[in-house]
């Protein structure tokens, strides 16, 4: 590095320092951002510092750290759209992709964003994982190679084709090569420059304590304008209360609350797409009785997932699909086995049979009371259920290390490449549990280029998971969002995802999306 970009570095540097651990921001802060007037406050809470190693794993943690953090595709309405790079190929043979970066890209502290950053960002994280690791299919790494041809050109080499490897090579996150090169432990790094990306928004205040961020727009950020100068994430007990007092500029809201907000002249109300769900998860490891197929129908026909939806998600939401992708994906299946409530079907499927299991779920006031509806459910069918609640982290630790017989998880990405129903049911990834023509479809799908051909293989993939009820998804919510169009109106959902906060172009003027097909 020369003296003058390293004397740029730690002028940035100790800038951010001073905003990021102080209580207030430094006066250079303000004196940049003096004629900044569009701030939009949102609802805060603790997902980790916003690193690409750092953030917790749920995607209010993953959407902060992608404001910082540039991609060389981004995720548009419609699809993926040209970001960092302004253009790309793939060769015939689908083994080749080669993507072209845009002029003039600055990181936060003034160096250029070069080919060589690109390269170095893969390579680093195939030794050091991120915690959103799109990188590896089955836990191996699919680049074979990459190189930069030139400063704004790279080139990828992939072991074998695979349908969906654009959008992860795509989607995968920049660091600065200058920064991160003599890091050994990405984890733990966590100062001041750690948050030097080339995104939109430079992170100026930060606390693990309060739950508490603030993003600052970058004024040489290369990309549209940001129609949002400060994005504040603030500690709030609740966010009814909190949006009527004008303490936050959006929230979700419940259709027993929402007539509240009907004047138009005021108020914008959106409906989510039903890309965030629950689902129950069987482990068959633990409780072998749940290899039997049907028990798992009894479960299947004894839940009345209707009266979830009533009593939990107040009408807003949709019964989940037994082939899991839901209603609003591109590629659902309306020919998947449907399990209507009938505890008398379920009676019969238990053939006498009475069974005791230990289900895990979250300790918010939703999940507790699903948990209680599906333990009255159940016990009419001769299935006892003793419900644990521990926090959101614990569980998903639970998960993680196969600590539960049966667990209640909820969570978005439902929305995201069909790859999913793979990730999710095939080759043991469900504990206990294997099934050979779901194994065989679901690698199949993953080498299919041809799109037609690969919709064929997840159509019937969704309908053979629907038979096999492996695990059981409840329902896919389908909230609503209220904001004040007067203080901000910008707001914009990804293609696959459900919430329109965690969308980095709601924040931006208009771009044209070249979108990918």
């Amino acid at each position: 590095m020369t003296v003058k970009k390293m004397s740029v570095f730690i002028l940035i540097a100790a800038v951010l320092f001073l905003g990021i651990t102080g209580c207030s921001d430094s006066d250079t802060l303000e004196n940049q951002y003096k004629d900044k007037s569009v701030v939009v406050n949102l609802q805060g809470g603790d997902w980790g510092y916003p690193t690409p190693f750092s953030h917790y794993s749920r995607g209010p943690g993953i959407y902060k750290m992608t404001l910082i953090f540039d991609s060389l595709l981004e995720r548009g309405e419609k699809g993926y759209i040209p970001w960092l790079a302004k253009e790309w190929t793939v060769s015939e043979d689908g083994c080749k992709y080669t993507f072209i970066l845009r002029e003039n890209i600055k990181w936060h502290d003034g160096i250029d964003l070069t080919a060589e950053d690109v390269v170095f960002s893969f390579k680093y994280y195939e030794k050091h994982p991120p915690v959103f690791n799109d990188l590896t299919v089955d836990g191996e790494t699919f680049i074979k190679s990459v190189k930069a041809i030139d400063t704004h050109t790279i080139e990828f080499e992939v072991e074998r084709p695979v349908a969906f490897l654009l959008g992860k090579i795509g989607n995968t996150r920049i660091i600065p090569k200058h920064i991160w090169e003599g890091v050994e432990d990405p984890v733990n790094f966590n100062g001041p420059e750690a948050v030097i990306g080339s995104g939109p928004y430079i992170l100026t205040y930060y606390s693990r304590e309060q739950g508490a961020y603030k993003f600052e727009a970058f004024k040489d950020f290369w990309g549209p304008g940001q129609r949002v100068d400060v994005i504040k994430f603030i500690p709030v007990s609740d966010n009814i209360l909190a949006f009527d007092r004008g303490e936050i500029d959006i929230t979700g809201v419940s259709p027993d609350v929402i007539s509240k907000y009907s004047d138009e002249n005021e108020y914008t109300i959106i409906k989510n797409p039903a890309f965030w769900g629950y689902r129950l998860i069987f482990n068959m490891e633990k409780r072998p009785e749940l290899l039997d197929v049907n028990v798992r129908k009894a479960f299947a026909h004894a839940i009345d997932k209707n009266e979830l939806i009533e009593k939990v998600a107040r009408n807003a939401a949709v019964p989940a699909s037994p082939g899991y992708l839901p209603i609003h994906h591109i590629w659902y299946n309306d020919k998947v086995v449907n399990y209507e409530f009938d505890i008398e079907k379920a009676k019969d499927l238990m053939n006498g049979r009475k069974l005791s299991f230990t289900l895990l779920t979250g300790n918010s006031n939703e999940e507790v009371k699903i948990a209680e509806l599906i333990k009255i459910n159940l016990e009419r069918a001769g299935i006892d259920i003793i419900i644990t609640s521990v926090d959101t982290k614990t569980r998903d630790g639970a998960i993680k290390n196969g600590n539960y017989e049966i667990v209640l998880n909820g969570h978005g990405g439902w929305g995201g490449d069909p790859d999913i129903l793979r990730t999710t049911y095939a080759n043991g990834r469900i504990r206990g549990y294997s099934n050979d023509e779901i194994n065989e479809l679901s690698e199949r799908q993953l080498y299919e280029m041809d799109v037609k051909k690969r919709k064929d293989i997840i159509y019937k993939l969704q309908e053979v998971i629907g038979e096999e009820v492996p695990m059981l998804p409840l329902y896919n919510t389908t909230g609503y969002c209220v904001f004040r169009h007067s203080k901000y109106d910008g707001w914009k959902y990804m293609f696959d995802h459900h919430e329109v906060t965690h969308n980095k172009l709601s924040y931006l003027d208009s771009w044209e999306e070249g979108n990918i097909p």
